[in-house]
């Protein structure tokens, strides 16, 4: 797979909010399923089953089988990736872009 391909992965995965807030709740620690589902009154098992399978395959979580549960692990690193390659490098032009206009602005 491309890294062109992984990063059209993360940003599909990314583009849920289910998804998001999934990702938002392993942020501070991984969480069964079935905590998982808790989280989520109004959708069914499945669905947040296949929302955890499109994150997987994205590669921003890591399932872990312990007996009969599976505990959801964060992996950031695709989330970083993006980050340096986009979000960085842009926000870097426009912060510059708006300390040149700062200066013109004081200068006159």
């Amino acid at each position: 797979m491309s890294i062109h391909e992984s990063y059209d992965l993360v940003f599909k995965a990314l583009a849920h909010r289910v998804r998001r807030q999934i990702l938002d709740d392993l942020k501070d620690q991984p969480l069964t399923t079935g905590a998982l589902c808790t989280h989520f009154p109004d959708i069914d098992r499945c669905t947040v089953m296949q929302h955890l399978k499109q994150l997987e395959g994205a590669g921003l979580i890591i399932a872990e089988r312990r007996g009969r549960e599976r505990w959801n692990h964060l992996n950031a690193m695709p989330i970083q990736d993006i980050h340096d390659r986009w979000i960085g490098p842009h926000a870097a032009a426009a912060s510059a872009q708006l300390a040149r206009f700062k200066q013109r602005v004081e200068a006159d």
